[in-house]
């Protein structure tokens, strides 16, 4: 009979505490608790070509250059950039050049491409909307 009570006791202050639990979620944010994203718009250093987009022809051409081509293969598919983006140290010790691609089908998203040196080291897309 003891052991019966115990159980029962301590079922009810587990549901007392996921019920805490429960109504703090619905009252609080939160997003609030965690660190604010990243800006995802991308700030031009140097406008190169203002004229240039990226077709989905180049785009998909570019996706098959392997990393740490060098930068001229990559040129050879995409051309000159938009925009020069500020440097980045992606790696401890190396400055990384950023160049941006508006997409021709979606001007508002972004191919960013990374070079460390003239050697293209990879790429991100960043969304503007």
């Amino acid at each position: 009979m003891q052991r019966r009570k115990s159980r029962t006791n301590s079922m009810k202050y587990m549901l007392a505490g996921g019920s805490v639990v429960a109504a703090v979620g619905l009252l609080a944010d939160p997003r609030s608790l965690l660190p604010p994203p990243a800006p995802t718009r991308a700030v031009c250093q140097e406008v190169v070509q203002s004229t240039a987009i990226l077709s989905r022809e180049q785009l998909s051409r570019f996706l098959s250059v392997p990393e740490r081509s060098s930068k001229a293969q990559v040129r050879q598919v995409m051309k000159e950039p938009y925009c020069q983006l500020p440097p980045v140290d992606v790696r401890s010790g190396v400055s990384s050049r950023r160049e941006a691609y508006p997409l021709a089908f979606d001007t508002q998203t972004w191919l960013i491409v990374l070079y460390e040196g003239d050697e293209y080291v990879g790429y991100t897309f960043s969304f503007r909307h």
